[in-house]
């Protein structure tokens, strides 16, 4: 598998997607040495605590009412998607807060659905051993295939020519910018070398994501403490990466 310094460093956020939306940024986490597995004590702890703290910060608000969610509805209406029928993935794991709260799935899903919540922004975490080359976050011309499941059978369906996608040499990883993410490269229980995607548009800052990226960290190493992490910011605006 590729070194991932020199992996991040081959990432790429295409100018196309920059003219839709200089403001944009993607903090790219990288770990290795994870320690997967089905949801347990320690992903609860995390998750739990997040979630009080996201119900805390919404202070009874919908989600699309704060800035941040509310800057990605934008982004979804500039490249054509419906926000309200596509939902960035932020918002629609806020929104289940008010219910039965959020899905249990695994031990890293849990604990970068946490992080997302904790600090209302989108993040994404894929399986990087079934990358085929680095990522890449373009507008699709809507021959990429993508790979999801329907009536619980895998299907190929494609995106829509001019939809912001994250993708690599084989195909699309994750539709909608942060919508819904593929089967090939997600998250399962024997994952040990993992991509997080972290999405920023203003108001949100570039150390408002450090800031997240480092609660990430904490818990990928409170689930392992031999974890190692490398990131990359990413974007017209990026000052900082390491």
């Amino acid at each position: 598998m590729t070194d991932p310094q020199e992996w991040l460093a081959a990432a790429a956020v295409d100018d196309a997607v920059l003219a839709l939306r200089p403001d944009y940024r993607a903090l790219l986490l990288t770990a290795d040495g994870l320690q997967g597995g089905p949801s347990d004590a320690v992903s609860e702890r995390v998750l739990a605590a997040a979630e009080a703290t996201a119900r805390e910060r919404l202070d009874g608000r919908r989600p699309e009412e704060l800035p941040h969610p509310a800057a990605w509805r934008e982004a979804y209406r500039a490249f054509g998607a419906k926000p309200q029928r596509t939902r960035p993935s932020v918002e629609a794991l806020l929104r289940r807060l008010n219910a039965d709260g959020l899905p249990r799935v695994d031990r890293i899903t849990d604990v970068y659905n946490a992080v997302s919540v904790a600090h209302l922004l989108p993040l994404g975490g894929e399986d990087r051993t079934a990358y085929a080359g680095p990522p890449r976050l373009v507008r699709a011309d809507g021959s990429e295939p993508f790979d999801t499941t329907a009536g619980g059978e895998t299907v190929v369906e494609h995106p829509e020519p001019g939809e912001v996608v994250w993708r690599d040499d084989a195909g699309v990883t994750c539709r909608r910018w942060n919508w819904r993410q593929g089967v090939r490269t997600r998250i399962t229980t024997g994952t040990t070398s993992a991509l997080f995607i972290l999405d920023v548009l203003d108001p949100m800052t570039d150390d408002d994501a450090h800031a997240a990226a480092d609660a990430l960290t904490d818990a990928l190493l409170a689930l392992g403490p031999g974890a190692v992490v490398h990131r990359r910011l990413l974007g017209a605006q990026a000052s900082t990466g390491a």
